[in-house]
């Protein structure tokens, strides 16, 4: 792959930028690599790591000349983080995100950014549960999906470019509406997100039921929803009460097909319990056969996946 930026910041380096900046790097995808971060401690590490070429104390600072500005911050920080860097960007830049919810994220960041300056909002379908300029790995892209946001009016260069970027570093990328998007990533990472910190909850409100015994007799399914609860509070927060609309429909949607179970199991209706089953196990067995994922314990990655702080 050949270069396709010269000089490419990020604001924010924790796992999803520090993921872009291995990526990018192994396929020789940027010149020069600028980042920052809010915390002095982040900023450090990255210094003493090498994960950029240059590391600087403010989003302003990082963003002068830069050819593509990305913005890796939780959803409810990027209004600040435009406003900011907005004055200091120069003509032809291309600004993107990798933020799980993207109506909010145009509505906070499109304002602050001066004519001339091309906004492609973004989001990779990738993560983990772990966060900080250390969790980032080269691999993590490979093969999963980018979803591109553009405006029909954004420029049509800068938009290939940016596709061709995410392609370099391995992913699949795909274009969607913002609202649409919103939706389809409540039903497939925000609500069962959303279901997983409920039910951990659920257990930890169990007096019957004893810390230990959560800890030491956590069937697959259970480990499985503490895995996914552990992902970054402060980025989901900030998806939940970015992407409200989408949140009360699904939410909705769901504690109805959960009334159903419940009535399905009260009443003995096991006809409707396997039937029921055997449809969701059908998703499960295209999502294999589709590549996100293999049949293997422990969603076949060791330490686990999921759409974490992207997304």
């Amino acid at each position: 792959m050949s270069q396709i930026y010269d000089r490419v910041a990020y604001i924010g380096l924790g796992l999803i930028a520090s993921s872009m900046i291995h990526a990018g790097r192994r396929a020789g995808l940027q010149r020069e690599i600028v980042g920052t971060a809010r915390s002095a401690e982040t900023r450090a590490i990255a210094r003493e790591d090498g994960l950029c070429d240059i590391v600087t104390d403010t989003a302003a600072e990082a963003v002068k000349d830069a050819d593509l500005v990305v913005l890796c911050v939780p959803v409810g920080a990027m209004e600040k983080v435009a406003a900011e860097i907005g004055p200091c960007l120069k003509p032809g830049c291309t600004v993107t995100d990798v933020g799980s919810v993207k109506r909010a994220v145009i509505a906070a960041v499109q304002p602050h950014l001066p004519e001339g300056v091309h906004f492609v909002p973004a989001h990779p379908l990738a993560g983990t549960e772990h966060s900080g300029p250390r969790s980032g790995f080269a691999e993590l892209f490979d093969n999963r999906y980018t979803l591109v946001v553009p405006d029909a009016a954004t420029d049509k260069e800068a938009v290939a470019r940016l596709e061709a970027f995410w392609k370099g570093m391995g992913a699949n990328v795909e274009f969607m509406d913002p609202d649409h998007h919103d939706l389809v990533l409540m039903v497939t990472s925000h609500a069962p997100h959303l279901i997983a910190y409920t039910m951990v909850g659920v257990a930890d409100d169990l007096g019957r039921v004893t810390d230990s015994e959560v800890i030491k007799y956590s069937a697959a399914g259970f480990r499985d929803f503490t895995r996914i609860a552990a992902s970054d509070p402060t980025m989901w927060r900030d998806v939940f009460l970015n992407n409200k609309d989408a949140t009360m429909e699904i939410l909705g949607r769901f504690i109805e097909e959960l009334m159903s179970l419940q009535r399905a199991i009260r009443t003995g209706d096991g006809d409707q319990l396997h039937s029921y089953f055997t449809r969701t196990r059908a998703i499960r067995r295209g999502i294999i056969e589709a590549g996100q994922d293999t049949a293997a314990p422990d969603f076949g990655r060791g330490g686990g996946q999921t759409e974490g702080p992207s997304g």
